[in-house]
């Protein structure tokens, strides 16, 4: 007899859509609605959104250096003038001090620089695919040493925006190559270990203490220093990487240990275990994706962690070495109190470190509280 037949009121089209629903789309309609964690998930959308578009949103070459252009103060863009719209900068006239002899800079309004859309200048590779020189705004018809520095420049004359723009792609490109690496370990040793048991759990559980038990400063130094000076910068990203990878995945391994330790009992495991699949299917097709959601927050939390490791590295000088740029590399000229004294704007690198450190860590909050299955 059907539930109406028998008098009970038949459900509303939201029960039924919420009992039909994966566990995914529960975690999402939940992660919906937290305003700060889906807030937090547009900014750093932004972030690898200006990653993957660094040199076509930079206004000049990055690692351009020029002795005329040092230390030049942030630059604004003037959007009208007196005939209307014409957005423009002013050029730059620079002028001693004759009591400390420093040279300063100040706006030359009677020189008046065209700021245009889709201008021409250095060339770069779109996307690792194609060869361009098109950059998305610019100094139209630029001369030598002359250009729009929204952030200003560096002791050699480097522009620090277009600067900030390419060492946002690879702090944050070393941080999701590291945590994807980190999290295959993660999961295939905390999974066996909690799948086994036994001496295997043993070994890979010493494993994991041992690594927790080296202070970080020390090791990081230590494999640092292991690296060759003649390495090119490509070796030298892929060993900060795993470096930073070998030692992030023990939280994880130990959050999958437990979940399979409590799953390897369950009817469906011993069930799989009959049917005759394979240990690997077991465990990636059956134990994982019952804790994706878990899996999937561990990892939002861990991201900010690697990004703060590759910064803290390059800002002590043990990872990444000039040409490269990272977040860490701008703070490096920054750690100079005189030099920050007279440049203030040098402490620019340290505000996208913080926004998106913050963002990742609301954005992990947020997907922790959507797929606690008791919240």
């Amino acid at each position: 007899m059907s539930a109406t037949a028998a008098g009970d009121p038949p459900a509303s089209k939201a029960e039924a859509r919420f009992a039909e629903a994966t566990q995914l789309q529960l975690t999402w309609w939940r992660f919906r609605r937290h305003k700060l964690a889906l807030a937090s998930l547009v900014i750093v959308a932004l972030f690898y959104a200006v990653a993957a578009f660094a040199d076509l949103l930079a206004t000049n070459d990055p690692h351009a250096t020029d002795a005329r252009r040092s230390f030049i103060p942030p630059q604004g863009i003037h959007l009208f003038d007196e005939n209307g719209f014409n957005p423009h900068a002013y050029g730059l006239r620079g002028v001693r001090d004759m009591r400390t002899f420093k040279l300063s800079y100040a706006p030359d309004e009677s020189r008046k620089l065209p700021v245009r859309l889709f201008v021409r200048g250095y060339d770069y590779d779109l996307l690792g695919l194609f060869r361009t020189n098109i950059h998305l705004f610019g100094v139209q018809g630029a001369k030598a040493g002359e250009g729009i520095f929204l952030f200003g420049t560096d002791q050699l004359g480097r522009d620090l925006y277009s600067r900030m723009m390419v060492a946002t792609r690879v702090s944050l490109s070393i941080g999701l190559a590291g945590v994807l690496l980190s999290l295959f370990l993660g999961v295939l040793l905390g999974g066996i270990s909690g799948l086994y048991g036994g001496w295997v759990d043993t070994l890979i559980q010493r494993l994991i203490e041992l690594l927790r038990s080296v202070p970080t400063i020390p090791l990081w130094m230590g494999l640092a220093a292991a690296l060759p000076n003649t390495w090119s910068v490509t070796q030298v990203y892929f060993a900060i990487t795993l470096i930073i990878s070998l030692i992030g995945w023990t939280d994880l391994a130990r959050v999958v240990r437990g979940r399979f330790l409590a799953l390897r009992e369950e009817d469906f495991v011993v069930a799989a275990e009959l049917a005759g699949a394979s240990q690997g299917r077991i465990i990636f097709r059956h134990m994982l994706p019952s804790f994706a959601s878990h899996v999937i927050a561990a990892t939002t939390l861990a991201l900010p962690a690697m990004i703060i490791s590759e910064t803290s590295l390059s800002f002590l000088g043990l990872g990444l070495r000039p040409p490269a740029v990272s977040w860490g590399i701008l703070l490096q000229d920054a750690q100079n109190i005189q030099v920050l004294s007279g440049a203030p704007w040098l402490l620019l690198a340290a505000v996208p470190v913080t926004v998106v450190i913050l963002a990742f860590n609301f954005l992990g909050d947020g997907l922790r509280d959507a797929a606690d299955p008791y919240g």
